[in-house]
Protein backbone atom coordinates (compact mmCIF):
# COMPACT_ATOMS: atom_id res chain seq x y z
CA UNK A 1 0.00 0.00 0.00
CA UNK A 2 1.32 3.44 -1.09
CA UNK A 3 1.96 6.11 1.82
CA UNK A 4 0.02 9.01 1.27
CA UNK A 5 1.93 12.09 -0.32
CA UNK A 6 1.29 14.40 -3.24
CA UNK A 7 3.42 12.09 -5.55
CA UNK A 8 -0.05 10.05 -5.66
CA UNK A 9 -1.30 13.47 -7.81
CA UNK A 10 1.91 12.84 -10.09
CA UNK A 11 1.59 8.87 -10.35
CA UNK A 12 -1.94 8.79 -11.57
CA UNK A 13 -3.65 6.54 -8.38
CA UNK A 14 -7.18 6.39 -8.67
CA UNK A 15 -8.93 7.87 -5.51
CA UNK A 16 -12.19 6.44 -4.33
CA UNK A 17 -14.90 8.61 -6.03
CA UNK A 18 -17.00 9.28 -2.85
CA UNK A 19 -13.72 11.58 -1.85
CA UNK A 20 -13.59 15.04 -2.30
CA UNK A 21 -9.62 16.14 -2.97
CA UNK A 22 -9.24 20.22 -2.55
CA UNK A 23 -6.71 22.09 -5.30
CA UNK A 24 -3.79 20.07 -6.47
CA UNK A 25 -2.65 23.40 -7.24
CA UNK A 26 0.60 24.83 -5.77
CA UNK A 27 -0.55 28.07 -3.76
CA UNK A 28 1.16 30.86 -1.85
CA UNK A 29 1.72 30.56 1.53
CA UNK A 30 -0.67 33.26 2.92
CA UNK A 31 -1.24 31.39 6.76
CA UNK A 32 0.97 30.57 8.98
CA UNK A 33 -0.73 28.46 11.96
CA UNK A 34 0.13 27.63 15.35
CA UNK A 35 -0.44 24.71 16.37
CA UNK A 36 -0.90 21.42 14.20
CA UNK A 37 -3.53 19.38 16.29
CA UNK A 38 -6.64 17.55 15.49
CA UNK A 39 -8.83 20.62 16.02
CA UNK A 40 -7.27 22.81 14.15
CA UNK A 41 -6.60 20.52 11.08
CA UNK A 42 -10.39 19.24 11.55
CA UNK A 43 -11.86 23.16 11.16
CA UNK A 44 -9.82 25.92 10.41
CA UNK A 45 -7.17 23.94 7.78
CA UNK A 46 -10.40 22.29 6.24
CA UNK A 47 -12.39 25.73 5.84
CA UNK A 48 -9.30 26.83 4.04
CA UNK A 49 -9.32 23.84 2.03
CA UNK A 50 -13.09 24.74 0.97
CA UNK A 51 -12.43 27.91 0.18
CA UNK A 52 -9.32 27.32 -1.79
CA UNK A 53 -11.48 24.16 -3.69
CA UNK A 54 -14.38 27.09 -4.60
CA UNK A 55 -11.68 29.35 -5.91
CA UNK A 56 -12.09 31.87 -3.15
CA UNK A 57 -8.67 31.98 -1.30
CA UNK A 58 -5.47 30.72 -3.34
CA UNK A 59 -2.99 30.78 -0.63
CA UNK A 60 -2.04 27.59 1.25
CA UNK A 61 -1.12 27.19 5.13
CA UNK A 62 2.21 26.07 6.84
CA UNK A 63 1.63 24.79 10.59
CA UNK A 64 4.67 25.67 13.22
CA UNK A 65 4.89 23.39 16.19
CA UNK A 66 4.23 25.56 19.09
CA UNK A 67 6.33 23.34 21.48
CA UNK A 68 9.83 21.83 21.77
CA UNK A 69 8.38 18.47 21.27
CA UNK A 70 5.74 17.68 18.44
CA UNK A 71 4.75 14.00 18.07
CA UNK A 72 3.29 14.29 14.27
CA UNK A 73 5.59 17.06 12.73
CA UNK A 74 7.47 14.01 11.04
CA UNK A 75 4.12 12.39 9.83
CA UNK A 76 2.71 15.97 8.43
CA UNK A 77 6.17 16.53 6.61
CA UNK A 78 6.44 12.82 5.06
CA UNK A 79 2.52 13.22 3.54
CA UNK A 80 3.37 16.41 2.54
CA UNK A 81 1.20 17.95 4.29
CA UNK A 82 -2.10 15.87 3.47
CA UNK A 83 -4.86 14.25 5.40
CA UNK A 84 -8.02 12.15 5.05
CA UNK A 85 -11.26 13.90 7.20
CA UNK A 86 -13.75 12.15 8.20
CA UNK A 87 -17.22 14.26 9.22
CA UNK A 88 -19.64 12.23 10.45
CA UNK A 89 -22.93 12.51 12.52
CA UNK A 90 -26.34 13.58 12.17
CA UNK A 91 -28.06 16.32 10.04
CA UNK A 92 -31.84 16.78 11.16
CA UNK A 93 -31.77 13.20 12.45
CA UNK A 94 -30.29 11.52 9.19
CA UNK A 95 -26.78 9.65 9.18
CA UNK A 96 -24.27 11.77 7.35
CA UNK A 97 -20.30 10.89 6.48
CA UNK A 98 -17.73 13.53 4.56
CA UNK A 99 -14.75 12.38 3.32
CA UNK A 100 -12.10 14.97 2.07
CA UNK A 101 -8.33 14.90 1.22
CA UNK A 102 -7.13 18.40 2.57
CA UNK A 103 -4.43 19.24 0.55
CA UNK A 104 -4.51 23.56 2.02
CA UNK A 105 -2.03 22.54 4.33
CA UNK A 106 1.45 21.94 3.01
CA UNK A 107 4.37 21.82 5.68
CA UNK A 108 5.09 21.83 9.19
CA UNK A 109 8.17 23.79 11.14
CA UNK A 110 9.97 23.40 13.89
CA UNK A 111 11.28 26.03 15.04
CA UNK A 112 13.37 24.47 17.72
CA UNK A 113 14.92 22.98 14.91
CA UNK A 114 15.22 25.42 11.83
CA UNK A 115 15.25 29.04 13.21
CA UNK A 116 16.37 30.22 10.60
CA UNK A 117 13.30 28.64 8.31
CA UNK A 118 10.75 29.45 10.67
CA UNK A 119 12.30 33.33 11.06
CA UNK A 120 12.01 33.57 7.29
CA UNK A 121 8.01 33.62 7.03
CA UNK A 122 8.06 36.77 8.92
CA UNK A 123 9.90 38.44 5.38
CA UNK A 124 7.17 36.62 3.18
CA UNK A 125 4.96 39.19 1.03
CA UNK A 126 2.17 36.90 0.78
CA UNK A 127 1.60 35.89 4.56
CA UNK A 128 -1.68 37.69 5.62
CA UNK A 129 -2.90 35.48 8.47
CA UNK A 130 -2.13 33.95 11.51
CA UNK A 131 -4.31 31.40 13.21
CA UNK A 132 -3.20 29.75 16.59
CA UNK A 133 -4.57 27.25 19.10
CA UNK A 134 -1.43 26.90 21.56
CA UNK A 135 -4.60 25.50 24.43
CA UNK A 136 -5.84 27.56 26.89
CA UNK A 137 -3.06 28.30 28.86
CA UNK A 138 -1.12 29.63 25.39
CA UNK A 139 -2.23 33.01 25.35
CA UNK A 140 -0.53 34.18 28.59
CA UNK A 141 2.15 37.22 29.54
CA UNK A 142 5.34 35.48 30.78
CA UNK A 143 8.17 38.66 31.34
CA UNK A 144 11.11 37.22 29.22
CA UNK A 145 14.15 38.44 27.39
CA UNK A 146 13.81 39.26 23.76
CA UNK A 147 16.18 36.65 21.99
CA UNK A 148 17.30 36.12 18.55
CA UNK A 149 18.08 32.90 17.27
CA UNK A 150 16.04 30.83 18.90
CA UNK A 151 11.95 30.98 19.41
CA UNK A 152 11.06 32.83 22.34
CA UNK A 153 8.72 30.73 25.26
CA UNK A 154 5.59 32.25 25.30
CA UNK A 155 3.52 31.83 22.20
CA UNK A 156 2.66 36.05 22.66
CA UNK A 157 6.50 36.99 23.10
CA UNK A 158 6.82 34.36 19.66
CA UNK A 159 4.04 35.85 18.06
CA UNK A 160 5.95 39.90 19.08
CA UNK A 161 9.34 38.59 18.10
CA UNK A 162 7.85 37.44 14.83
CA UNK A 163 6.21 40.79 14.10
CA UNK A 164 9.23 42.85 14.99
CA UNK A 165 11.01 40.66 12.39
CA UNK A 166 8.38 41.53 9.76
CA UNK A 167 8.05 45.36 10.66
CA UNK A 168 12.07 45.47 10.20
CA UNK A 169 12.04 43.49 6.78
CA UNK A 170 9.25 45.53 5.21
CA UNK A 171 10.24 48.90 6.66
CA UNK A 172 7.76 49.79 8.84
CA UNK A 173 4.90 49.01 5.41
CA UNK A 174 1.61 49.97 6.72
CA UNK A 175 0.47 47.40 4.19
CA UNK A 176 2.04 44.30 5.35
CA UNK A 177 0.12 44.06 8.96
CA UNK A 178 -1.24 40.74 9.71
CA UNK A 179 -4.80 39.33 10.77
CA UNK A 180 -4.67 36.99 14.03
CA UNK A 181 -7.20 34.53 14.27
CA UNK A 182 -6.78 32.83 17.81
CA UNK A 183 -8.82 30.02 18.62
CA UNK A 184 -7.81 29.21 21.68
CA UNK A 185 -10.68 28.78 24.53
CA UNK A 186 -10.38 31.83 26.53
CA UNK A 187 -12.83 35.14 26.21
CA UNK A 188 -11.15 37.72 24.63
CA UNK A 189 -8.76 35.95 23.02
CA UNK A 190 -7.55 38.02 19.71
CA UNK A 191 -7.69 41.34 22.88
CA UNK A 192 -5.99 39.04 25.24
CA UNK A 193 -2.99 38.36 22.93
CA UNK A 194 -2.64 41.85 21.76
CA UNK A 195 -2.05 43.40 25.12
CA UNK A 196 0.66 40.42 25.81
CA UNK A 197 2.45 41.60 22.44
CA UNK A 198 2.20 45.49 23.38
CA UNK A 199 3.37 44.74 26.58
CA UNK A 200 6.51 42.50 25.42
CA UNK A 201 6.93 45.31 22.52
CA UNK A 202 7.61 47.69 25.80
CA UNK A 203 9.37 45.33 28.00
CA UNK A 204 11.74 45.13 25.33
CA UNK A 205 11.97 48.67 24.15
CA UNK A 206 10.73 48.02 20.45
CA UNK A 207 9.71 51.76 20.26
CA UNK A 208 7.19 53.83 19.23
CA UNK A 209 7.25 53.59 15.64
CA UNK A 210 6.70 49.56 15.98
CA UNK A 211 4.30 50.05 18.72
CA UNK A 212 1.85 52.25 16.45
CA UNK A 213 2.46 50.05 13.80
CA UNK A 214 1.18 46.56 15.50
CA UNK A 215 -1.66 48.90 16.66
CA UNK A 216 -2.88 50.40 13.63
CA UNK A 217 -1.55 47.51 10.75
CA UNK A 218 -2.22 44.64 12.50
CA UNK A 219 -5.86 43.26 13.50
CA UNK A 220 -6.45 41.05 16.48
CA UNK A 221 -10.00 39.67 16.02
CA UNK A 222 -11.48 37.60 18.66
CA UNK A 223 -12.94 33.92 17.83
CA UNK A 224 -15.92 31.60 19.05
CA UNK A 225 -15.03 28.26 17.70
CA UNK A 226 -17.51 24.74 18.26
CA UNK A 227 -17.21 21.77 16.62
CA UNK A 228 -16.76 17.99 18.51
CA UNK A 229 -12.98 16.76 16.96
CA UNK A 230 -12.60 12.98 17.88
CA UNK A 231 -9.54 12.74 16.25
CA UNK A 232 -7.37 9.95 14.66
CA UNK A 233 -9.59 7.20 14.95
CA UNK A 234 -7.11 4.18 16.25
CA UNK A 235 -9.58 1.38 16.26
CA UNK A 236 -10.53 2.08 12.75
CA UNK A 237 -7.51 2.79 11.14
CA UNK A 238 -6.51 0.08 9.50
CA UNK A 239 -9.62 -0.47 7.80
CA UNK A 240 -10.00 3.05 6.82
CA UNK A 241 -6.60 3.00 4.92
CA UNK A 242 -7.44 -0.61 2.96
CA UNK A 243 -10.73 1.69 1.97
CA UNK A 244 -8.90 4.26 0.90
CA UNK A 245 -6.36 2.14 -1.00
CA UNK A 246 -3.26 4.57 0.91
CA UNK A 247 -1.90 4.40 3.95
CA UNK A 248 -2.28 7.90 6.18
CA UNK A 249 -0.81 7.95 9.40
CA UNK A 250 -2.85 11.37 10.25
CA UNK A 251 -6.47 10.30 9.35
CA UNK A 252 -8.69 12.82 11.49
CA UNK A 253 -12.25 12.47 12.31
CA UNK A 254 -14.42 15.13 13.51
CA UNK A 255 -18.36 16.12 13.69
CA UNK A 256 -20.43 17.43 11.06
CA UNK A 257 -21.62 20.38 12.89
CA UNK A 258 -19.04 23.29 12.53
CA UNK A 259 -19.95 26.98 13.68
CA UNK A 260 -16.79 30.10 13.82
CA UNK A 261 -17.46 32.97 14.83
CA UNK A 262 -14.71 36.02 13.90
CA UNK A 263 -15.09 39.05 16.04
CA UNK A 264 -13.31 41.80 13.78
CA UNK A 265 -13.88 44.02 10.82
CA UNK A 266 -16.21 42.69 8.76
CA UNK A 267 -14.54 43.96 5.78
CA UNK A 268 -12.49 40.19 6.79
CA UNK A 269 -15.46 38.53 4.92
CA UNK A 270 -14.41 39.66 1.72
CA UNK A 271 -10.83 38.24 2.22
CA UNK A 272 -12.35 34.90 3.87
CA UNK A 273 -16.17 34.64 2.11
CA UNK A 274 -16.23 31.32 4.32
CA UNK A 275 -19.81 32.18 4.64
CA UNK A 276 -20.52 32.37 0.43
CA UNK A 277 -19.59 28.85 -0.43
CA UNK A 278 -22.24 27.67 2.94
CA UNK A 279 -20.19 27.16 5.48
CA UNK A 280 -21.16 28.17 9.28
CA UNK A 281 -18.82 30.88 9.85
CA UNK A 282 -19.82 34.82 10.96
CA UNK A 283 -18.17 37.83 10.87
CA UNK A 284 -19.53 40.19 13.37
CA UNK A 285 -18.14 43.03 15.80
CA UNK A 286 -19.74 41.26 18.62
CA UNK A 287 -18.96 37.68 19.89
CA UNK A 288 -20.64 37.61 23.20
CA UNK A 289 -23.70 36.89 22.04
CA UNK A 290 -22.69 33.69 20.15
CA UNK A 291 -20.48 32.57 23.26
CA UNK A 292 -23.72 33.31 25.43
CA UNK A 293 -25.70 30.80 23.23
CA UNK A 294 -23.16 27.80 22.74
CA UNK A 295 -22.36 28.59 27.19
CA UNK A 296 -26.34 28.11 28.03
CA UNK A 297 -27.24 26.16 25.23
CA UNK A 298 -24.64 23.36 24.08
CA UNK A 299 -22.99 23.50 27.54
CA UNK A 300 -25.58 24.11 29.90
CA UNK A 301 -27.49 21.31 28.19
CA UNK A 302 -24.89 19.16 29.40
CA UNK A 303 -24.14 20.27 32.44
CA UNK A 304 -28.07 20.14 33.95
CA UNK A 305 -28.56 16.47 32.64
CA UNK A 306 -25.19 14.33 32.55
CA UNK A 307 -24.88 14.09 36.44
CA UNK A 308 -28.84 13.03 37.08
CA UNK A 309 -28.06 10.69 33.88
CA UNK A 310 -25.13 9.00 35.76
CA UNK A 311 -26.92 8.24 38.69
CA UNK A 312 -29.99 6.79 36.93
CA UNK A 313 -26.90 4.18 35.69
CA UNK A 314 -26.87 6.06 32.38
CA UNK A 315 -22.59 5.99 31.43
CA UNK A 316 -22.32 8.19 27.69
CA UNK A 317 -24.53 11.06 26.38
CA UNK A 318 -25.51 8.33 23.73
CA UNK A 319 -27.13 6.23 26.59
CA UNK A 320 -28.16 9.62 28.25
CA UNK A 321 -30.83 10.56 24.32
CA UNK A 322 -31.95 6.67 24.19
CA UNK A 323 -33.72 7.30 27.33
CA UNK A 324 -36.92 8.71 26.63
CA UNK A 325 -37.14 10.66 29.62
CA UNK A 326 -33.95 12.14 29.53
CA UNK A 327 -34.74 13.33 25.74
CA UNK A 328 -38.24 15.14 27.03
CA UNK A 329 -36.21 16.34 30.34
CA UNK A 330 -33.38 18.29 27.70
CA UNK A 331 -36.01 19.58 25.64
CA UNK A 332 -37.61 21.14 28.45
CA UNK A 333 -34.86 22.23 29.95
CA UNK A 334 -33.85 24.27 26.60
CA UNK A 335 -37.17 25.13 24.94
CA UNK A 336 -39.05 25.89 28.18
CA UNK A 337 -36.34 27.39 30.71
CA UNK A 338 -33.24 28.23 29.05
CA UNK A 339 -33.89 30.08 25.43
CA UNK A 340 -36.65 31.94 26.80
CA UNK A 341 -33.76 33.74 29.01
CA UNK A 342 -31.37 34.61 25.93
CA UNK A 343 -32.66 37.72 25.01
CA UNK A 344 -29.87 38.73 22.78
CA UNK A 345 -30.71 36.82 19.75
CA UNK A 346 -33.15 36.01 17.57
CA UNK A 347 -35.51 33.03 18.77
CA UNK A 348 -34.95 31.19 15.36
CA UNK A 349 -31.52 31.23 15.58
CA UNK A 350 -31.26 30.15 19.21
CA UNK A 351 -33.87 27.33 18.41
CA UNK A 352 -31.95 26.07 15.28
CA UNK A 353 -28.86 25.86 17.34
CA UNK A 354 -30.85 24.33 19.73
CA UNK A 355 -32.03 21.81 17.78
CA UNK A 356 -28.62 21.08 16.36
CA UNK A 357 -27.80 20.27 19.65
CA UNK A 358 -29.90 17.44 19.88
CA UNK A 359 -28.25 15.65 16.46
CA UNK A 360 -24.89 16.34 18.11
CA UNK A 361 -25.30 14.83 21.35
CA UNK A 362 -27.31 11.60 19.67
CA UNK A 363 -24.29 11.48 17.18
CA UNK A 364 -23.46 7.75 16.94
CA UNK A 365 -19.60 8.02 16.13
CA UNK A 366 -19.16 9.79 19.38
CA UNK A 367 -18.77 8.28 22.55
CA UNK A 368 -18.74 10.85 25.03
CA UNK A 369 -18.55 9.58 28.85
CA UNK A 370 -20.48 11.26 31.21
CA UNK A 371 -17.77 11.21 34.19
CA UNK A 372 -15.36 13.23 31.94
CA UNK A 373 -18.13 15.90 31.23
CA UNK A 374 -18.39 15.87 34.84
CA UNK A 375 -15.03 16.98 35.88
CA UNK A 376 -15.05 20.37 37.84
CA UNK A 377 -18.91 20.53 37.86
CA UNK A 378 -19.70 23.12 40.21
CA UNK A 379 -17.63 25.70 37.86
CA UNK A 380 -19.36 24.42 34.83
CA UNK A 381 -22.59 25.11 36.59
CA UNK A 382 -22.08 28.72 37.82
CA UNK A 383 -21.23 29.81 34.56
CA UNK A 384 -23.89 27.29 32.21
CA UNK A 385 -26.37 26.78 34.09
CA UNK A 386 -27.15 29.24 36.89
CA UNK A 387 -27.14 32.57 34.92
CA UNK A 388 -30.40 31.10 33.07
CA UNK A 389 -32.12 29.83 36.65
CA UNK A 390 -31.43 33.79 38.14
CA UNK A 391 -32.39 35.63 34.53
CA UNK A 392 -35.52 33.12 34.74
CA UNK A 393 -36.78 33.89 38.06
CA UNK A 394 -36.08 37.19 37.71
CA UNK A 395 -38.34 37.26 34.67
CA UNK A 396 -41.25 34.81 34.97
CA UNK A 397 -40.81 35.11 39.05
CA UNK A 398 -40.74 31.47 39.90
CA UNK A 399 -38.66 28.59 39.71
CA UNK A 400 -37.27 26.63 36.62
CA UNK A 401 -37.92 23.24 37.29
CA UNK A 402 -35.64 21.27 35.55
CA UNK A 403 -32.67 23.58 35.86
CA UNK A 404 -33.45 23.95 40.17
CA UNK A 405 -33.64 20.09 40.08
CA UNK A 406 -30.41 19.67 38.14
CA UNK A 407 -29.00 21.91 41.40
CA UNK A 408 -30.09 18.91 43.87
CA UNK A 409 -28.99 16.44 41.23
CA UNK A 410 -25.05 18.25 41.59
CA UNK A 411 -25.48 17.92 45.12
CA UNK A 412 -26.56 14.11 44.80
CA UNK A 413 -23.68 13.64 42.58
CA UNK A 414 -21.15 14.86 45.05
CA UNK A 415 -22.04 13.02 47.96
CA UNK A 416 -19.04 11.59 49.01
CA UNK A 417 -17.39 11.07 52.82
CA UNK A 418 -13.62 10.38 51.95
CA UNK A 419 -10.94 11.95 49.20
CA UNK A 420 -8.89 9.58 47.82
CA UNK A 421 -5.97 10.56 45.00
CA UNK A 422 -6.97 13.99 45.01
CA UNK A 423 -10.70 13.15 44.08
CA UNK A 424 -13.79 12.70 46.51
CA UNK A 425 -15.44 9.24 46.49
CA UNK A 426 -18.81 9.04 44.89
CA UNK A 427 -20.99 5.71 45.28
CA UNK A 428 -23.48 4.59 42.64
CA UNK A 429 -25.36 1.64 43.27
CA UNK A 430 -22.36 0.49 45.19
CA UNK A 431 -20.15 1.46 42.49
CA UNK A 432 -17.44 3.94 43.29
CA UNK A 433 -16.58 6.86 41.07
CA UNK A 434 -14.06 9.73 41.61
CA UNK A 435 -15.41 13.04 41.56
CA UNK A 436 -13.16 15.71 40.45
CA UNK A 437 -12.94 19.22 41.70
CA UNK A 438 -11.17 22.28 43.33
CA UNK A 439 -9.47 21.02 46.65
CA UNK A 440 -11.60 23.30 48.79
CA UNK A 441 -14.93 21.87 47.03
CA UNK A 442 -14.04 18.52 47.37
CA UNK A 443 -13.35 19.48 51.41
CA UNK A 444 -16.38 21.59 51.91
CA UNK A 445 -18.92 18.35 50.22
CA UNK A 446 -16.82 15.89 52.32
CA UNK A 447 -17.37 17.54 55.51
CA UNK A 448 -20.76 18.34 55.16
CA UNK A 449 -22.04 14.64 53.90
CA UNK A 450 -19.94 13.39 56.81
CA UNK A 451 -22.43 15.54 59.29
CA UNK A 452 -25.29 15.19 57.76
CA UNK A 453 -28.30 11.89 58.47
CA UNK A 454 -29.87 11.94 54.98
CA UNK A 455 -32.95 10.43 56.57
CA UNK A 456 -33.69 13.18 58.62
CA UNK A 457 -34.96 16.58 56.28
CA UNK A 458 -34.07 19.06 58.24
CA UNK A 459 -30.43 17.88 58.11
CA UNK A 460 -30.35 17.39 54.14
CA UNK A 461 -31.98 20.98 54.35
CA UNK A 462 -28.84 22.40 56.17
CA UNK A 463 -26.61 20.81 53.65
CA UNK A 464 -28.13 22.14 51.04
CA UNK A 465 -28.18 26.20 53.04
CA UNK A 466 -24.54 25.78 53.85
CA UNK A 467 -23.85 25.12 49.97
CA UNK A 468 -26.02 27.45 48.98
CA UNK A 469 -24.30 30.02 51.05
CA UNK A 470 -20.90 29.79 49.66
CA UNK A 471 -20.13 32.70 47.47
CA UNK A 472 -16.80 31.77 46.70
CA UNK A 473 -18.76 28.96 44.98
CA UNK A 474 -21.41 30.40 43.31
CA UNK A 475 -20.70 34.27 43.24
CA UNK A 476 -23.42 34.70 45.28
CA UNK A 477 -25.88 33.04 48.08
CA UNK A 478 -28.13 31.15 46.35
CA UNK A 479 -29.94 30.97 49.71
CA UNK A 480 -31.55 34.49 48.30
CA UNK A 481 -32.82 33.03 45.18
CA UNK A 482 -36.82 32.65 46.55
CA UNK A 483 -38.12 28.73 46.86
CA UNK A 484 -35.07 27.98 45.34
CA UNK A 485 -33.18 25.65 48.51
CA UNK A 486 -36.31 24.73 49.56
CA UNK A 487 -37.48 23.38 46.29
CA UNK A 488 -33.28 21.92 46.38
CA UNK A 489 -33.59 20.42 49.57
CA UNK A 490 -37.20 18.47 48.36
CA UNK A 491 -35.74 16.91 45.62
CA UNK A 492 -32.40 15.97 47.45
CA UNK A 493 -34.08 14.01 50.35
CA UNK A 494 -36.08 12.37 48.02
CA UNK A 495 -33.30 11.54 45.77
CA UNK A 496 -31.17 10.53 49.14
CA UNK A 497 -34.25 8.33 50.39
CA UNK A 498 -35.58 6.60 47.07
CA UNK A 499 -33.50 7.17 44.19
CA UNK A 500 -32.37 9.42 41.37
CA UNK A 501 -34.72 7.55 38.81
CA UNK A 502 -38.07 8.02 41.30
CA UNK A 503 -37.51 11.66 41.24
CA UNK A 504 -36.81 12.10 37.46
CA UNK A 505 -39.78 9.98 36.97
CA UNK A 506 -41.82 12.36 39.22
CA UNK A 507 -40.28 15.17 37.66
CA UNK A 508 -41.58 14.45 34.15
CA UNK A 509 -44.72 12.80 35.14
Amino acid sequence: MENLSRKLFENGFKFNDDLKIGTKEKLPEKVLQFGEGNFLRAFVDYMFDELNAAGKFGGSITLVQPIEFGPITGFINEQDGLYTLLARGLEQGKKVLNKRLITSVTKCLNPYENFEDYNSRAKNPDLRFIVSNTTESGIVYVKEDMVTGKPQNSFPAKITNFLYERYKAFDGDKTKGLVFIPCELIDDNGKTLKKFVLQHASDWNLGDDFINWVNECNIFTSTLVDRIVTGYPRSEADKLCEEFGYKDNLINTCEIFHFWVIEGPTELANELPFDKIGLNVLFTPDAKPYKKRKVRILNGAHTCSVLAAYLCGKNTVGELMADKKFYSYLEKALNDEIIPTLKDLDYNDLKFFADAVFDRFQNPDIEHFLLSIALNSTSKFRARVLPSITEYIEDKKELPKILTFSFAALLGFYRGTEIDNKALIGNRDGEKYDIKDDEYVLELFKDLWTECNISDKESVKKLVEKVCSNEKMWGQDLNKLPGFAEKVSEHLYNILNNSMQSEIDKLMA
